[in-house]
């Protein structure tokens, strides 16, 4: 890459904690759930509190080249330890690395515009399948010279979870939130069914605009109202033919039974996860979260029923949350 260079075991129980009533932190049993998992309670967010009392560290911008791809990303700080692991932020659809900014500040880390998103490379020539980025994430770590990571995923940042079963031994710590479901059963949402059918997908995209973006985005989150303008404008300003591009046939690559063949070793993953939930999404049901806490064999459920699928918007001590769990030792 040229350009600014980059200066366990298996639980019989997934632990679980659903946000409801309180502090986020406050954890009371309540029993079983219907399927199994250990329900613990912690209270909803208070509105408008500050988040960050503590000063926060800086985020850059860099810009390459990977094997001739334009690559785009944002770093802040890295371990002191050359060994230790580093946070991977990996975004989903229709956004970029600007979804991660609150994160790198608290956390540090990687956050990249995939190809085809934000303002790295969207080329034709590119097939935008799950096994296409799974390769990208592993050149590209490798290229910035980082050993292990942490990756912390959301929507078709799952595309992660396909480079972990590749790369288990590169893979410190999981976080999952709202992410694309690699499990059997998903069937898409409205939406995507739309982007899936020829024609109709093309016309979709050619009508999105500020306003319909506004309209689509009412349902998305729990807080009233559509997505935050400056969440609007961040993806208008990026959603070029280039992305509608690559969202087409990523969408289009993946029917149910790709996505379930792609995470078909999930259960080998020894590393501790966190998923952790918004569910109010109103694009992948809730079941998938526990079942995702089912799958991997060292994951804690988080469940957040006063949120959406950008759950951090709802639910900004979320933020804090997976700082917590990515500096636990």
């Amino acid at each position: 890459m040229r350009g600014i260079p980059y200066t366990a075991r298996r639980r019989s129980r997934t632990r679980s904690t659903r946000a409801r009533d309180g502090g986020l932190h406050a954890r009371v049993p309540v029993g079983e759930s219907r399927s199994g998992v250990r329900a613990l309670i912690a209270p909803p967010y208070p509105p408008r509190v500050p988040v960050y009392p503590r000063p926060v560290a800086d985020v850059s911008d860099h810009a390459g080249e990977l094997d001739g791809l334009p690559i785009f990303w944002r770093e802040s700080g890295r371990p002191q330890d050359a060994s230790a692991a580093v946070p991977l932020y990996l975004h989903g659809v229709p956004t970029s690395s600007d979804d991660w900014l609150p994160f790198l500040r608290r956390t540090g880390g990687i956050a990249p515009d995939l190809p085809g998103f934000g303002r790295s490379g969207k080329p034709g020539s590119l097939a935008y399948t799950i096994p296409e980025y799974a390769g990208f994430i592993e050149r590209f770590v490798a290229e910035l010279g980082v050993d292990r990571v942490q990756l912390v995923m959301h929507d078709w940042g799952a595309v992660g979870l396909a480079f972990a079963q590749r790369h288990a031994q590169q893979v410190e710590r999981l976080v999952l939130i709202n992410v694309v479901p690699l499990l059997p059963g998903y069937r898409w949402h409205r939406t995507a069914r739309i982007w899936r059918t020829p024609l109709l997908g093309e016309l979709s995209m050619g009508a999105t605009t500020r306003f319909t973006l506004r309209l689509l985005t009412r349902e998305s989150n729990a807080t009233p109202g559509p997505m935050p303008q400056e969440w609007i404008d961040g993806v208008i300003e990026h959603f070029d033919q280039g992305t509608q591009r690559a969202i087409l046939r990523l969408y289009r690559s993946s029917p149910p039974e790709v996505l379930a063949a792609a995470g078909e070793h999930l259960a080998e993953l020894p590393m501790p996860a966190l998923v952790a939930w918004g569910m109010r999404d109103p694009y992948i049901p809730a079941r998938f979260a526990r079942e995702y806490a089912r799958v991997l064999p060292d994951a804690e459920l988080l469940e957040l029923e006063d949120a959406g699928h950008w759950a951090w918007i709802d639910r900004p001590d979320l933020i804090e949350r997976v700082a917590q769990f990515l500096e636990a030792r």
